[in-house]
């Protein structure tokens, strides 16, 4: 575990209530894998008190970025912040993705719900190093939902988007579109970040069809590092089922380990 305490914000961009951050930290830029996530402190004073975490969207040489939403106070806070600001950061904390699963020639695909979106595009610059191309599938409400899907085509990532209302692509759940790929584009491997119902729905998706797949679980987490016990869920070890801790163990697990709830 890594403690930046003088991280300073060095880029900063949004859309609506959306928002990316750029922040110089050489030593966790340095560490830090897909997946993996960092916690923030998001005042300066005694409240919140609790920090926040966010996925790791992406890294440069001492720097990385986060994406979030605000979607409530902490957020709100962190939206605030300036370009020159400084904050208090842990980080790279958790387990990311395992790409060294990955067998050659195989094809991979992500989807992406909302701000779940947000490790899947440093996923996909690593799998790009790695001769992995990946294909994204990117889920909103509406198209103010979907901001970030003109940063993956200019990578060349290929992207299918899907809002509820309509309003861009296909019109439906994100789930629906990547079922109405598979005939087609069936990947060998999949990794899902998003919403609990959108990712319950894939996991018994990729069971039913056998495909491999990782998903990055979301949770409220108060530490980061396992000591609350605030981000259990229930997850097969062993065969038998346990209490986990999502910051500690994951956040990412394989479909078949995990156990949603009324399952």
């Amino acid at each position: 575990m890594l403690l930046d305490t003088k991280a300073e914000i060095v880029g900063r961009e949004s859309w609506g209530d959306y928002f990316l951050l750029t922040i110089r930290s050489p030593s966790i830029a340095e560490k830090a894998v897909p997946g993996q996530f960092i916690m923030i402190r998001t005042a300066s004073g005694p409240y919140p008190l609790l920090r926040r975490p966010f996925s790791i969207h992406d890294r440069k040489k001492d720097t990385i970025d986060i994406y979030f939403q605000i979607a409530g106070e902490g957020t709100a806070l962190l939206a605030a912040k300036k370009q020159g600001d400084e904050c208090d950061i842990i980080g790279p904390l958790g387990n990311g993705f395992l790409l060294d699963t990955l067998a050659e020639g195989r094809t991979v695909a992500a989807v992406g719900g909302g701000r779940g979106i947000a490790p899947l595009f440093f996923l996909g610059n690593e799998l790009q190093k790695l001769g992995f191309p990946l294909t994204v599938y990117y889920g909103g409400l509406t198209s103010g939902d979907l901001p970030l899907e003109k940063k993956f085509r200019d990578k060349g990532i290929p992207v299918h988007c899907s809002t509820d209302d309509g309003s861009t692509g296909f019109h439906g759940l994100v789930t629906d579109l990547f079922l109405s790929f598979l005939p087609s584009s069936r990947p060998d491997h999949l990794f899902v970040c998003g919403p609990d119902p959108m990712m319950k729905a894939l996991s018994r998706i990729c069971l039913e069809e056998r495909i491999s797949a990782q998903f990055s679980l979301e949770s409220i987490m108060g530490c980061g590092f396992g000591a609350c016990w605030g981000c259990v869920h229930k997850i097969k070890t062993q065969g038998e089922a346990e209490w986990t801790k999502i910051c500690q163990e994951g956040p990412v697990f394989f479909t078949e380990d995990i156990i949603w709830n009324n399952d």
